[in-house]
């Protein structure tokens, strides 16, 4: 995908392992925001994010989900706030459902949608894909946070 993904735009300076793109060891993660509400990243496995030869990690994929959805959801905060500012969100619940085991030989899609919007939460569902197969499906909720809280500002 070509463009400036959200992480770049939102939170350069951003170091978690999966979608910071300051984070040189990190799986970067890139989300794109799609025109049909979706928010929409391909990423390309390597050799050390598998579990054995030929397939990636399940912990990889969780944070794939996770990171991903994080930024579905903030994506659908903003626009429900009209904030120029992402809000400061985190993880409150995280449930992942492995389908079938995901090739690390090629791009994975993930897409996001978000089901369910408040003011300072929301809870997205994603899925992963691999060769137009589903692999790996989650659905996270995610809170916004404020003063005093450690992830408060991170961006």
């Amino acid at each position: 995908m070509n463009g400036t993904s959200l992480q770049e735009r939102l939170a350069p300076a951003g170091r978690c392992f999966g979608c910071g793109p300051a984070n040189e060891r990190g799986l970067r993660i890139r989300s794109f925001e799609s025109d049909d509400g979706t928010v929409v990243a391909e990423w390309r496995p390597r050799p050390e994010h598998e579990a054995f030869d030929g397939f990636v990690n399940g912990g990889i994929l969780g944070t794939l989900i996770d990171c991903h959805s994080n930024w579905t959801a903030i994506a659908a905060l903003m626009a429900r706030s009209g904030s120029p500012t992402p809000p400061s969100t985190v993880t409150a619940e995280l449930s992942i459902r492995f389908r079938k085991p995901t090739p690390s030989d090629q791009p994975v899609r993930v897409v996001g949608r978000v089901v369910d919007l408040r003011d300072d939460r929301a809870t997205v569902e994603t899925t992963v894909e691999s060769g137009g197969a589903l692999t790996a499906s989650g659905r996270a909720s995610f809170v916004s946070v404020g003063p005093g809280h450690p992830a408060f500002g991170r961006w």
